[in-house]
């Protein structure tokens, strides 16, 4: 099973808050997945898939070490991939924090703040072969 976005431009909730791309804050009792998502993709950009973020961002959150990972990374990676898990248009950085995804036809991702001048580009689909897809609500309506 992929999990992974090619050439696709997911942008900001329709009900997103933000106006503008914000660094997601962590709770004083740890690391939350936004915040983990945001430091990763940021500081790499279009170093990582979805698949390779998300399971980062699991592996991280988990708090597993380096000799789990050593031991039984395998099997922490199959269990994980074997679960639906939602993709990242379901993430709080475009739902609530204000960033656009942007993945390139290798399906390595970027994080476009919205109020980017290439956020708009990619919004308005001016690359022919770009998909354009909404973050998720956080409201049904």
């Amino acid at each position: 099973m992929e999990w992974n976005y090619y050439n696709t431009f997911i942008t900001v909730s329709p009900d997103c808050p933000a106006e503008f791309g914000t660094v997601p804050p962590d709770k004083k009792g740890g690391r939350t997945k936004p915040s983990l998502e945001y430091e990763l993709a940021a500081g790499q950009p279009y170093g990582y898939t979805q698949e390779e973020l998300m399971y980062e961002v699991h592996v991280r959150h988990k708090g597993y070490s380096a000799e789990e990972l050593a031991e039984n990374g395998a099997e922490i990676r199959k269990v994980f991939f074997s679960k639906p898990t939602a993709c990242l248009r379901a993430s709080m950085l475009p739902k609530k924090y204000g960033w656009g995804i942007h993945f390139n036809e290798k399906g390595k991702m970027a994080l476009i703040p919205r109020e980017s001048e290439a956020y708009h580009r990619f919004e308005a689909g001016e690359d022919g072969e770009l998909k354009v897809v909404a973050g998720m609500r956080s409201s049904k309506k």
